[in-house]
């Protein structure tokens, strides 16, 4: 994973903080020319700063879009590379760099390197949560809005392998009805879901339906009532008839369903050992204060080498144009 900038300070006296630090972020993002983006696993107070809010697949569509000269991205390390692959000229900042992805670290470069060449004739699809690395070695990116999709417009005799993550290829071939070679990396947040746990918020909730991430493991999904993205979550609880719903994905997506529709009630799924490991502990390194500060000292910059970036951005444009 590339990080840059290590001049980075990030002051944690609380006293050199403006007493207004939401009004101080809105004057520095208007001085700068700056937009933010963040993730729905972020915490409320900085959703609620954003200018925009989404999953991966809408943060990248929005990064593409943006006229903005400084993006100021909200969320994980690959999220504020891609957005540097798509802005090469403008400064990309990550409040946190050591806002990684479990997920993504579960593929390294080298070994997938490797994996690939075991299997040169296949195509390489995959999810946009893997290091800029990755995405230089793929032919096209997805998104958990977008795999299905992606995958149904590849010729039937094309070999796919799909990577990084296990329980979405899974989750495809299942929609798709095609093999694929998958590639073993999985979420810690959405491996943690205990299916014991779910059976019995059902029935504690026998009205309420069950809404999933496909990067849940299969014996959590079979329970689903309904399956998507974040995004397509959120969608999903605001059209439903329902009025109680058992969230199976990062709680913070709760905050925007809470908001959007204050009179159902939304249930976020427990983890094993009734643990807070559903809680995803790189999203939650970014906070409001080191956004701040990094709109501040206009660092940590992401940056990559000019070689990765070119790469990468191929399938990166191929899968906004199939989307």
């Amino acid at each position: 994973m590339f990080s840059t900038t290590l001049s980075y300070q990030n002051p944690t006296n609380a006293a050199t903080l403006p007493r207004d630090i939401v009004s101080a972020i809105q004057t520095l993002k208007r001085e700068m020319n700056a937009v933010i983006l963040a993730h729905y696993y972020q915490d409320p107070d900085i959703q609620d700063i954003a200018d925009y809010i989404g999953d991966s697949l809408g943060l990248s569509r929005q990064a593409a879009d943006t006229n903005a000269e400084v993006i100021v991205f909200a969320g994980v390390h690959f999220m504020a590379e891609t957005a540097k692959i798509l802005n090469p000229n403008k400064l990309v900042l990550l409040p946190d760099l050591a806002a990684g992805c479990s997920l993504a670290d579960s593929c390294p470069p080298a070994a997938f390197a490797q994996f690939k060449a075991e299997h040169p004739d296949h195509w390489v699809v995959s999810y946009i949560n893997c290091s800029a690395e990755i995405k230089a070695m793929s032919d096209i990116i997805c998104t958990s809005s977008n795999a299905v999709k992606i995958v149904n417009q590849i010729p039937i005799d094309q070999p796919i392998i799909f990577a990084p993550d296990r329980n979405l290829g899974r989750y495809v071939m299942e929609q798709t009805g095609r093999e694929m070679r998958l590639w073993q990396g999985s979420c810690i947040v959405h491996e943690t879901f205990s299916e014991k746990q779910i059976v019995r918020l059902q029935m504690e909730h026998p009205d309420a339906e069950v809404i999933a991430h496909p990067e849940c493991e299969p014996s959590v999904l079979r329970h689903a009532n309904y399956i998507g993205s974040t995004t397509a979550l959120l969608k999903y609880a605001l059209q439903s008839q329902s009025s109680t719903f058992i969230v199976v994905t990062e709680p913070g997506i709760i905050h925007q369903m809470q908001k959007d529709a204050p009179h159902k009630r939304f249930i976020p799924a427990p983890a094993m050992n009734q643990c807070a490991c559903n809680e995803c502990p790189h999203m939650r390194l970014n906070t409001l204060e080191k956004l701040y500060w990094a709109m501040k000292t206009r660092s940590p910059e992401i940056t990559l080498p000019v070689a990765i970036q070119t790469a990468a951005l191929r399938p990166i444009q191929r899968m906004l144009a199939m989307s």
